[in-house]
């Protein structure tokens, strides 16, 4: 792979700056793909956004930008989309930071600050090789302090027809996924939480060993219609068995991966939904997101790890131990402190709370023979 330094007015840049929505944001008289297909939306936040032009203002250098040259000549850039997208807005009187104290569009610049921006040379190294070469290259690339995450990465991987079609489900504000789950899923569609969620749903279902696998079997496909359908049918069946969205809790649900395991089961949504209100009201219950894992489970002892149910501390255990002065009430026999395990005598399955008088201190062995009957 070949990289030669070049440096370009910000000019240049913006002259044909147009942002085309799904189809991309463009430059340099049409010659630069400032967003390509692979790369994120504008995710900046208003500070980083009006730091840049206050660095541009002032004179100061910018971080060195990344380009690829294609074999027609054009440009794709590899790094650097933010920084970009925000000099070309602010020239385009998109927004007004503040500048020497006051708010200012670039129409309210005098003629020579405006040409002290235009004028700006930003640094860029281009780079000519096989695409293999450039998206191994953008893949330890961080754009301008905001580290791409592992679902960005693999949507430069496995760019395609596949991949472009499923952002634009899960990777947008404001998406269709989004709206569609509300109440069901959380995470920051931009940066791709929405599209890595379904992927591991739908890769479980297919017994694909893992994401980059199941992309790389579809990077190809003209469109990721399977994919949308299958989230509705997940989302769908939750929102069927508990018909009412709360917060922390059936937001925080991996609907797939439980459609994929219960969704031959037969339920009760109104017994759900009374057994779901009882446990959020449980003292016992710790992680409020298992209860959904749980009622949906066979609910066995070991199903419990779903709910986290909260464990004795170390001053009951300490008290049952010298109530009971040593000795384990099943075999008899005295034992360390360190050698036992605080027990409940009537499970909590069965109705027993984590308390004092619900509490017996079990020699290792007891306590394995009990829970295994």
């Amino acid at each position: 792979m070949e990289i030669k330094e070049f440096r370009v007015k910000i000019s240049d840049v913006v002259n044909g700056y147009v942002d085309k929505g799904d189809e991309g944001v463009f430059g340099y008289d049409g010659k630069l793909t400032i967003r390509p297909n692979f790369q994120r939306e504008f995710i900046y936040k208003d500070k980083q956004r009006d730091a840049v032009v206050d660095t541009v203002f002032k004179n100061f250098p910018l971080n060195t930008m990344y380009w690829s040259k294609n074999q027609d000549g054009t440009f794709e850039m590899i790094d650097g989309q933010q920084r970009t997208i925000s000099v070309c807005q602010y020239v385009k009187d998109g927004f007004a930071p503040i500048l020497d104290g006051n708010a200012r569009f670039f129409h309210n610049l005098t003629k020579e600050e405006q040409n002290r921006i235009l004028n700006y040379e930003l640094s860029v190294y281009i780079c000519e090789g096989t695409e293999k070469e450039k998206l191994d290259w953008f893949r330890v690339i961080n754009i301008a302090g905001e580290v791409l995450t592992p679902q960005e990465l693999l949507n430069a991987t496995y760019a395609g027809p596949w991949t472009s079609d499923a952002k634009t489900y899960f990777s947008k504000r404001n998406c269709v996924a989004g709206k569609f789950a509300e109440g069901y899923i959380k995470g920051n569609p931009i940066r791709q939480d929405y599209l890595e969620k379904v992927l591991s749903w739908i890769s479980d279902r297919d017994g694909v060993d893992s994401i980059p696998v199941y992309m790389a079997r579809h990077q190809f496909d003209e469109d990721a219609n399977e994919l949308w359908s299958y989230f509705q049918e997940a989302i769908n069946w939750g929102k069927s068995l508990f018909p009412t969205p709360r917060k922390g809790i059936t937001d925080s649900q991996d609907w797939g991966i439980l459609y994929n395991r219960y969704k031959d089961n037969t339920y009760d949504p109104e017994n759900l939904e009374k057994e779901l209100i009882a446990l959020t009201q449980d003292d016992d219950v710790t992680k409020q997101s298992g209860i959904i894992p749980y009622l949906l489970s066979d609910r066995t002892v070991n199903d419990e790890k779903y709910l986290s149910i909260r464990a004795f501390t170390e001053n009951q255990k300490r008290r049952a131990y010298e109530k009971q002065k040593h000795i384990c009430p099943i075999c008899g026999k005295e034992f360390k402190y360190d050698e036992m395990h605080g027990d409940h005598i009537i499970p909590w399955s069965q109705g027993g709370h984590t308390t004092d008088d619900n509490l017996q201190m079990l020699c290792k062995e007891c306590n394995r023979t009990k829970r295994d009957h």
